[in-house]
């Protein structure tokens, strides 16, 4: 850890929302509601981003370990411990800005990747929608006996349109929360080391 500096325990902390997280999954699971998405969403496409949230949440977590050793010293923030002895305050200025930014582009994906479903969310909702409106152009005449199946294709579409716009918002939120846990922790190593007398 850094001298004089309060323990962040990020990893704990980045164990601890792990825990909750996989909780609320299991919930999902255990009230058949995940299966009701999965099954009900035709498209696939929630399928796909509950898939690509785990993944990143897997990055998230080994970032968030990279970033707990940093915050102990190790790693690159012990390179710039190191170089920044010998520097003149400008230099440790430039020198904790590169630090800065390559901390931080470990992040970058993270967030793209919140963004990406939050999108892909939403091309469920146009999916979902055309295929609730899909039934409709192919109806030449209205014979109740058709009515049926149209209501339940249509029904099908909205499902789509529903589950994917679900999908993608909690699943882009929740992953935004994940990030936004490691940004703070970062911004406080940067500042501890700012205002860190290096003489």
């Amino acid at each position: 850890m850094l001298k004089e500096e309060k323990p962040q325990y990020l990893l704990q902390r980045s164990i601890v929302l792990l825990t909750v997280i996989i909780f609320a999954f299991y919930l999902l699971y255990d009230l058949n509601f995940l299966n009701l998405i999965l099954v009900s969403d035709k498209s696939k496409i929630s399928f796909l981003i509950l898939a690509i949230y785990l993944v990143a949440t897997l990055h998230w977590i080994y970032i968030a370990r990279n970033l707990d050793s940093e915050m102990k010293g190790a790693g690159k923030v012990s390179d710039f411990l190191k170089t920044a002895e010998s520097k003149t305050p400008v230099g440790r200025q430039n020198l904790l800005k590169i630090l800065e930014d390559e901390l931080s582009n470990r992040h970058a994906l993270g967030h793209m990747i919140s963004d990406i479903l939050l999108k892909l969310g939403l091309t469920g909702t146009v999916v979902g929608f055309i295929l609730m409106l899909l039934p409709i152009g192919e109806m030449k005449d209205f014979d109740p006996e058709k009515i049926q199946p149209l209501l339940s294709a249509m029904t099908g579409g909205m499902a789509v349109a529903l589950y994917t716009t679900l999908s993608g918002l909690v699943t882009s939120t929740i992953l935004k929360f994940q990030y936004f846990l490691l940004d703070s922790s970062l911004s406080k190593l940067i500042n501890s080391l700012t205002s860190k007398d290096l003489d």
